[in-house]
């Protein structure tokens, strides 16, 4: 049974509370386990900055685990730790400090809300529990709303299944001298390796919150990841498969004939799932304490969001998968994902469906008639998956995948006829969930190859998961030539450079992800100049 089940809402409200404030806790409370072990064995992270506020996260958590995914050490009780922020790395100069109480019902992580720092600056944090202290992370506020701000430095990645590969692509992104990090889904992926794998996760099947919790903390145990968490702060969304494959909204997925999970159990589990993501993540409290407040189950996180970065640039947040509507017309009758024929699926123009939700749709058009979207130099939309439309099928007719905005075509129109009427400055959508590279032109009809660009595209590759190759990408950009350049077979992620007058993109790929010691290089770099949505090879 989860904390979900298994204690009011009050409660985990009041749990999340204490996990989140930057207080001084009771000398009563002061009393803990003595650890033997390292209890930071999976680093610390930052996210969710503003101009003058930052999220910092550990979760507490030793070599030795239990089946529960329960440290043996901590055991259930709540663990009081400390926290440091300052200008530099040894600590010399204290910004802020304080308590917090780590709690046995979330897994042992808190997630320190900082207030009160200066825009635009870096700091320095760490945790202590006892005589152990953490790795150092380093993090940084952004930019007020107003200022004028010269320039954006911001990886974009997406997809890191364990089993495929290594993690290395995070060791060289360190290198990237970067602002932030946006990390656009499938965090974990939620079932066992089952054929030709590099490595063999522990663990079968994650369908508890407790197998949630085991599978993220192999993913964390990873030196690469957990270097690039300490570098700077995220921001982060989900797709499917941190909590199961091709799930839409409240309708579970599919992933596999041996998947063992039952569709009646699928509420309980996306319960179970988001709050283990939000275990994990450093993001504020309010993501699941709006849930929490706003619906019976408490199954839902509020995670959509606009992020100004200065005059510079709106970076917008979306979620693609909690408000989704199930997939139309997957073959055999079936639930999830599946190649289509819109011509023989009478619901696929259906006005009413959406990929977002209609209140995350409002909320976003909202932000779309506000000054700042035409103000701001950029707007930056991080989703999911791939945007424009991309045809499968050569020649006459039209074959399209229907999890993608493809799937959505009349939601995809909302929004692309939302930053038309809104005179939206500079669109540009950010994806992944593909494990390819795909580069191109906004449309504002994918219908009509002659329609008006509206913006520009970059979908990323992934970390680590597989992808099928290039033996027909060309015949693909060919048939799709709103997009500009594809590769279905490299891994790494995406450089994105934002100035006044220009978007530099830099696609870097590693050699073999199959190595622990591949390099890395760039696949290609492209320009697009601020006010001209065209994007140009460099």
């Amino acid at each position: 049974m989860t904390p979900f089940e298994s204690r009011t809402r009050r409660q985990l409200l009041q749990l999340i509370g204490a996990g989140a404030a930057a207080w001084s806790l009771p000398r009563s409370a002061w009393s803990q386990p003595r650890l033997k072990q390292n209890p930071f064995t999976l680093g610390v992270a930052s996210g969710s900055p503003t101009h003058d506020s930052v999220v910092l996260w550990t979760r507490l958590h030793t070599a030795r685990s239990s089946l529960l995914g329960v440290s043996d050490e901590l055991g259930h009780a709540a663990v009081p730790l400390r926290w440091e922020l300052a200008h530099d790395e040894q600590f010399s100069r204290i910004v802020q400090s304080g308590q917090s109480l780590a709690s046995a019902e979330l897994a042992h992580s808190v997630h320190i809300e900082v207030a009160g720092l200066d825009a635009d600056r870096w700091y320095f944090y760490r945790f202590m529990v006892g005589d152990f202290v953490s790795p150092v992370g380093r993090t940084r506020t952004v930019p007020r709303p107003e200022a004028q701000v010269a320039r954006l430095r911001l990886a974009y990645a997406s997809c890191q299944k364990w089993e495929d590969g290594f993690f290395t692509a995070w060791r060289h992104m360190r290198e990237e001298n970067l602002d932030l990090v946006l990390f656009l889904g499938d965090y974990i992926y939620e079932y066992p390796a089952l054929t030709g794998k590099v490595r063999v996760p522990t663990g079968g099947w994650v369908l508890t919150l407790d197998d949630y919790r085991q599978r993220y903390a192999l993913y964390k145990g990873e030196a690469d990841l957990q270097a690039m968490h300490a570098a700077c702060p995220w921001l982060l969304t989900w797709d499917d498969h941190e909590l199961q494959n091709d799930y839409a909204g409240v309708q579970a997925g599919y992933s596999s004939a041996l998947d063992p999970s039952k569709p009646e159990n699928f509420l309980a589990r996306r319960a179970a799932a988001y709050q283990a993501w939000y275990e994990h993540m450093p993001v504020r409290a309010c993501a699941l304490t709006q849930g929490l407040a706003g619906l019976a189950t408490g199954a839902d996180l509020r995670i959509y969001s606009r992020l100004p970065y200065g005059q510079l640039a709106s970076l917008y947040l979306l979620d693609g998968r909690q408000y989704k509507d199930p997939q139309a017309c997957t073959p055999g009758g079936g639930v999830g994902s599946g190649m289509v024929k819109p011509a023989d699926c009478p619901p696929w123009n259906d006005a009413a469906r959406s990929l977002l939700g209609r209140a995350q749709e409002r909320w976003l058009y909202d932000e779309f008639s506000k000054p700042h979207a035409h103000e701001s130099g950029w707007n930056v939309l991080g989703q999911p998956t791939l945007f424009g439309q991309r045809d499968f099928q050569a020649g006459p007719g039209q074959t399209l995948w229907n999890d993608g905005w493809d799937g959505y075509p009349a939601a995809r129109t909302r929004l692309t006829d939302a930053l038309r009427q809104h005179a939206v400055a500079n669109p540009v959508i950010l994806g992944g969930d593909v494990h390819e590279n795909w580069v191109g032109h906004v449309k504002a009809d994918y219908a009509d190859p002659n329609s008006a660009s509206i913006g520009v595209e970059f979908c990323g590759t992934s970390i680590s998961s597989r992808s099928g190759g290039n033996a027909k990408t060309a015949q693909r950009l060919a048939e799709n030539p709103h997009f500009v350049f594809a590769d279905a077979l490299r891994k790494g992620y995406g450089v994105a450079e934002f100035t006044k007058a220009q978007l530099t993109t830099t696609l870097r790929v590693v050699d073999d992800v199959t190595r622990q010691d591949t390099k890395i290089e760039t696949l290609a770099r492209f320009t697009v100049q601020a006010g001209r949505p065209v994007v140009e090879r460099a």
